[in-house]
């Protein structure tokens, strides 16, 4: 995977991420871009030998269909939370990233929040 595609790949993210109310992005002290809200992490992206990574957050039911999509896995340390992986996604998978990236938001955004 080129170092090209992981930075288009992380802007998308962050171009979704972002455009929600209050998100704010820091660096993890693994190296990963971690969005969060309200001090409460919904999405986590890094980048290894293997390429792109992108975790959000879950609930166990959702978590549970996705796993049987063949290119969504339980994210390491915090899947037994509802987390949820994708490794190098494509063109095809950011529409239902996007839908599934919000709803991550939502899960961890205030209340205050989400009434608006």
């Amino acid at each position: 995977m080129k170092t090209h595609d992981i930075a288009d790949m992380l802007e998308k993210v962050r171009s979704i991420c972002l455009a929600l109310p209050e998100a704010v992005e820091l660096i993890d002290g693994f190296g990963h871009n971690t969005f969060k809200i309200n001090g409460k992490s919904f999405v986590i992206s890094g980048e290894s030998e293997k390429g792109f990574s992108l975790s959000f957050k879950s609930d166990r039911e959702t978590q549970e269909l996705l796993l049987q999509k063949e290119y969504f896995f339980k994210t390491p340390y915090i899947g037994h939370h509802g987390w949820v992986s994708i490794q190098n996604p494509v063109e095809e998978n950011w529409d239902e990233l996007t839908d599934l990236i919000q709803e991550a938001y939502l899960r961890a955004a205030p209340k205050r929040l989400i009434n608006k």
